[in-house]
């Protein structure tokens, strides 16, 4: 009888131990894994402004290294655009050639010719002068009974047709004189700005493979190697503004309240420097449905979503670099 009490009671003593196991684990899960986490673990970045050409072109040179310092004005990179040379070249000889067009329009004739429309009209005065004589002699001579009507009447038509010629001669010179109608030049005027603004345009171009730096910071990354042909938009590089850093949070909109209000400045800690920074928020938004959510109940009362919260770092002079954590501990 003792022996089956001992065979009983070593086989009831692995079972209350691992009872007691089950319990110890499950008292852990219910006062530590159900707690709420105090860390909201962020990362750090800076804006950056990226680099690129209006024209297609072959990167030819780079005049900075990744982790150079620039400033505003610097040149980056020069591009290789043959194509842009040879259409300088036609937009120039366009230009030559509408600024001649427009110099012969306000010019007006050549000298010869205003010389040759002056000789014609001086020839039709004269035989005006000789027809309005004749025509004065047959009148005189019709009065008197001695010619006939008929001959009246031929003299004053030559006489009549002398003086549209000259009418007609001085017409030519006054034109000559003048030089083109003013629609002309106002036409051959336009054609000279039209081809003006190509070569501008050109120019423009060109001065577009010279990449500058439009801001002051440090280059963070170049993408094409020397050589490589870039397409028009390409970002080639791209330069951090390091007076601009803020950091990034996604925060659950239950744990929201102290980071909502734009403005509102807290304590973040940063792993990598051993140091708390001081931050402002200056931007919230949620982040859509996409993100991540967490039910508040295995039931699923309501959904919680998550907000991208932006601060600035209050010390400019901060040496954070892009990527590096930053916790903030409730």
């Amino acid at each position: 009888m003792d022996t089956e009490n001992k065979k009983s009671g070593s086989k009831l003593i692995p079972i209350l131990v691992f009872a007691a196991v089950i319990i110890i684990v499950g008292l852990y899960g219910f006062f530590f894994l159900n707690q709420e986490d105090n860390i909201i673990q962020g990362e750090a970045d800076v804006t950056e402004v990226r680099i690129s050409s209006k024209v297609p072109g072959r990167i030819a040179r780079y005049m900075i290294d990744e982790g150079s310092y620039v400033k505003k004005g610097d040149t980056l990179a020069i591009l290789s655009i043959p194509d842009i040379d040879a259409k300088l070249a036609q937009a120039n000889a366009a230009e030559q050639g509408a600024a001649a067009q427009n110099q012969k329009a306000i010019k007006g004739a050549r000298v010869e010719q205003i010389q040759g429309a002056f000789e014609m009209w001086q020839k039709a005065k004269v035989g005006t002068e000789i027809a309005q004589k004749s025509f004065t002699r047959v009148q005189n001579l019709f009065n008197k009974g001695v010619v006939t009507a008929q001959k009246r009447d031929e003299a004053e038509a030559q006489y009549n047709a002398a003086v549209a010629t000259e009418k007609a001669a001085k017409s030519q010179y006054d034109m000559a004189v003048n030089g083109a109608e003013r629609e002309d030049k106002d036409a051959a005027l336009a054609m000279l700005e039209r081809a003006k603004g190509a070569v501008a345009e050109v120019s423009s171009y060109i001065n577009e493979s010279y990449l500058i730096s439009p801001i002051d910071g440090k280059i963070t990354e170049k993408f094409p190697n020397e050589g490589e042909l870039v397409g028009t938009g390409a970002p080639i590089m791209n330069v951090a503004k390091l007076d601009d850093k803020w950091g990034s949070f996604n925060i659950r909109e239950d744990r929201l309240k102290n980071y909502k209000d734009i403005g509102k400045t807290f304590k973040a800690y940063v792993p990598a420097l051993d140091q708390e920074v001081d931050m402002t928020v200056y931007y919230v938004k949620d982040l859509g449905s996409y993100a991540a959510w967490k039910a508040t109940k295995t039931t699923g009362q309501y959904d919680r979503k998550t907000f991208e919260v932006k601060a600035r770092f209050n010390d400019k002079s901060i040496d954070v670099l892009p990527g590096m954590s930053l916790i903030i501990k409730e």
